[in-house]
């Protein structure tokens, strides 16, 4: 089975190959281009690094076909060059395209940096010598940067304590565990279901996962497995029946992008090794090895990793496969109003420098599979809707207003019989004049700009609230949507579904409500691919705004518009094809 990871490996050497720079006189003589931009980097995701790791991989097994191949040995000692060529005179890498002198972007490098080299060491081999030498001096003048250096985002703490580890490991460096520490000492940011603070389940699950288990074995520190595990077994109710997974709710740059479960193999396997074959975990890995078409980038190289723990390649062990049945809310038990209502004593009064608060932390998400149908019901996000039934995709429901422009996110969700009910809760008021004893001296003098004003001090007056809330149903058909908000009255208000661009859209009365849109002012629609459908009903049009302030819909997508004014309570049904239904006729665009 894991000949896969290998054959997998060895057909990406080839491809970055082509994209090294190979003329001597060239500015980055060995350094391998990037996809994004033509331009090399010492990124660890898609640069040279990356191109390193697949290199040793294939330089060190005995059956791949690069096996202690001359011109590639040559080749990877070039790039190696390249890289202490790139590193700057701090220990650091700069990516090409952000974040400069970058102590997190090298602790990525780093981390994969390192299990390239020990690969390279333990083979042994005469022509990969001065490339591990030159590795591992590049590795060591990284130490004063991760020792001293900080991060943007809450993933970087675990992959900065991760490439700590490995300093140590090859260093023997009480700086580098003593730094490990102080960024250990801030504690894990997981919920009890295995959530994240980023909620990124296509991309920093991943980081997240894969660095804490580096970091509980170089550090000796086992507890930090626990937000794993729960990771983990989160993400096996987070999978669409294609294999796809669920990005609705996203907090960072996969939302809504396509991701599939191929990058959960590497710390799948590693925790079915570390808890004796849990096969939960071995039934993860062995799935999402199913869908492996890359290696893996520098720090996740597959195929590194098993080479350096051959104990990971466990035949015939015991699976669990991943379930395709069930109604789940992740972090319903989760008292995020508690967490939340320390916010204004944290002291740092909402702001944060180069990074962001992540206050949709812990917010609840339902999970609903009937084998081909996939529905998910979220909190906090724009979204708050999204189902996919076979090919029949709806991939949001959105509802936005006048009242504070922009989408309205629900804050709560509560669980029914039948489904969930969702509410959400915005204010909004009047800012008084400052009182005098709070007044500063600028505003004695000529000129009192106002961003030198303590507007923080400022009173509120005329508060307004307004409410709305969401019936989420299931029905014997399908599903039922009842979308409704009394007050204030008279807000212009838009309620958007979202379907993807393929598909047959037909029914209904449309008109053209501007690029990709059109409002659906009344009857049933259809959507319809590759024999799947959903016919929808609820169609409205009460006022002619063709969007409202602040809520952008995406191009490229096809977005319906139901303009309503409150009072309203709006009913939308859906109505699924039949599950057993013979797909017979492949369906075309309209």
């Amino acid at each position: 089975m894991y000949n896969r990871v290998f054959e997998v490996n060895d057909d990406w050497v080839r491809e970055g190959m082509d994209r090294q720079i190979m003329e001597r006189a060239h500015r980055w003589y060995g350094g391998v281009r990037t996809l994004e931009n033509g331009l090399p980097s010492p990124n660890h995701n898609s640069g040279t690094p990356t191109a390193m790791a697949i290199w040793a991989a294939a330089l060190c097994n005995p059956a791949s076909e690069y096996y202690r191949n001359h011109e590639l040995a040559r080749r990877i000692a070039l790039a190696a060059r390249y890289m202490l060529a790139a590193q700057h005179s701090d220990g650091t890498i700069s990516p090409g395209w952000t974040n400069f002198h970058s102590p997190p972007d090298t602790a990525f490098v780093v981390v994969g940096y390192a299990q390239t080299a020990q690969l390279l060491m333990a083979d042994g081999w005469e022509d990969l010598k001065e490339t591990a030498a030159d590795m591992l001096l590049f590795l060591e003048r990284t130490l004063p940067a991760l020792i001293t250096g900080g991060c943007h985002t809450p993933n970087h703490r675990w992959v900065i304590c991760a490439a700590l580890g490995f300093l140590n490991e090859l260093f023997d460096s009480h700086d580098a565990l003593k730094r490990a520490e102080e960024w250990l000492a801030e504690g894990m940011d997981a919920t009890a279901d295995g959530e994240w603070t980023e909620r990124s389940n296509g991309i920093y699950n991943v980081v997240s996962d894969v660095m804490l288990i580096h970091a509980a074995r170089l550090l000796k520190r086992p507890e930090l497995l626990v937000p794993v595990r729960a990771n983990l077994k989160m993400m096996s109710y987070l999978v669409h029946p294609d294999g796809e997974i669920v990005t609705e709710y996203s907090g960072r740059q996969d939302y809504g992008q396509s991701f599939d479960m191929s990058g959960y193999f590497l710390p799948c396997l590693m925790m079915a090794s570390v808890d004796r074959g849990d096969p939960v975990f071995q039934g993860m890995a062995e799935q999402s090895l199913s869908l492996l078409k890359h290696p893996g980038g520098a720090p996740t190289n597959a195929a590194v990793r098993l080479l350096l723990d051959p104990g990971l390649k466990r035949q015939g062990a015991e699976t669990t496969p991943m379930p395709e049945h069930y109604r789940v809310v992740l972090n319903g038990n989760f008292p995020r109003e508690r967490y939340l209502s320390g916010f204004a004593g944290a002291g740092h009064h909402g702001v944060i420098r180069y990074s962001r608060m992540h206050t949709d932390f812990g917010a609840p998400v339902a999970r609903i599979r009937e084998g081909n149908t996939s529905v998910t019901v979220s909190t906090e996000m724009s979204s708050f809707f999204s189902i996919r039934h076979g090919a029949a995709r709806l991939l949001g429901v959105q509802f936005a207003s006048y009242f504070d422009p922009g989408f309205v996110k629900m804050s709560r969700m509560a669980t029914l019989e039948q489904g969930y009910r969702l509410s959400g809760v915005q204010e909004k008021g009047y800012n008084g004049p400052v009182p005098d004893v709070d007044l500063p001296a600028s505003t004695k003098a000529d000129i009192s700009p106002w961003y030198l004003l303590p507007h923080h001090r400022r009173p509120q007056t005329h508060v307004q609230r307004h409410k709305v809330g969401v019936d989420v149903l299931e029905t014997v058909d399908g599903w039922k949507l009842v979308i409704s908000s009394t007050e204030p009255e008279e807000v212009v208000s838009q309620i958007s579904l979202i379907f993807p661009s393929f598909g047959y859209l037909s029914g209904g009365e449309l008109a053209p409500a501007g690029v990709d849109a059109q409002f659906w002012m009344e009857g049933s629609i259809r959507y319809e691919m590759d024999g799947d459908w959903m016919e929808i009903s609820g169609g409205e049009f009460h006022h002619t705004a063709a969007g409202v302030r602040e809520a952008v819909y995406p191009l490229g997508f096809r977005t319906l518009l139901l303009n309503v004014v409150t009072p309203f309570e709006k009913e939308i049904h859906i109505k699924l094809s039949p599950a057993e239904q013979a797909r017979t006729e492949g369906s075309g665009t309209s």
